[in-house]
């Protein structure tokens, strides 16, 4: 399958905060139409990098999107989604602002309606468009995040600890969400603390606190020696 899904080239990205330096001299690179996981200590930069490369912080170095053609379409799934609980919107509501063309207010169009139920059942929530946001757990709130990031679909994904709330069912439709996107050539630049999850789904890792301490393969990197050598930069993050 050919890469419809941008290179990313991220060169001595530095950003600090205050009197605190969240980010130091990064340099890694992301393959066009891979799957990219980013891993590391809570404190570790991981967010910072990413709000970087959405253009949400101001940093020193340079981020780079290379597009195989014109620019394409990014999806982005938060780590959490925060709302009013109290509020009287259901997922279908929610989800319905994919129609952009029409103003909210108005009951979405009956293609938007069965688009939504599609993007539901690809995440394991079919029939659920009546539901209320307030009353969903936090993994049923994760696989709405990520329906709505799935359409438009997208050619970059990011994606900040999609699993965090997820529990076996939903971890396994993550898994096969994962695998059509790499089939289709979207790139995937994923946050992730299950290291299990990455061993099976990345083509790439990357361990940052603060800096880059390893980037390859899985396989190679994330042995005993370099994971604790990565996890024990946490009180130094602290």
């Amino acid at each position: 399958m050919t890469a419809r899904g941008p290179g990313i080239a991220i060169q001595n990205l530095s950003l600090t905060l205050g009197r605190t330096e969240v980010l130091s001299g990064v340099d890694m690179t992301v393959a066009p139409g891979s799957i990219h996981a980013l891993v590391g200590p809570n404190g570790g930069g991981k967010s910072s990098l990413i709000r970087c490369l959405l253009g949400q912080m101001p940093h020193r170095g340079t981020v780079s999107l290379n597009w195989p053609a014109r620019p394409g379409r990014i999806g982005y799934v938060p780590q959490a989604l925060q709302f009013d609980a109290g509020l009287p919107m259901t997922v279908g509501d929610f989800l319905g602002t994919l129609d952009g063309n029409r103003p909210g207010f108005l009951k979405p169009r009956r293609a938007t309606r069965d688009l939504v139920e599609a993007q539901l059942a690809r995440v394991g929530m079919a029939g659920k468009s009546g539901r209320r946001m307030g009353a969903l757990s936090g993994g049923e709130r994760q696989r709405v995040l990520m329906a709505q990031a799935l359409e438009p679909a997208p050619d970059l994904l990011i994606l900040d600890e999609p699993m965090s709330a997820l529990d076996e069912s939903g971890g396994a439709i993550f898994a096969e969400v994962m695998q059509s996107l790499r089939r289709d050539g979207v790139t995937v630049l994923w946050i992730e603390h299950d290291l299990l999850a990455v061993r099976r789904l990345a083509d790439h890792v990357t361990g940052l606190a603060r800096r880059v301490i390893f980037d390859g393969q899985p396989e190679a990197m994330l042995d005993a020696d370099r994971v604790l050598d990565l996890f024990s930069q946490r009180s130094a993050v602290a």
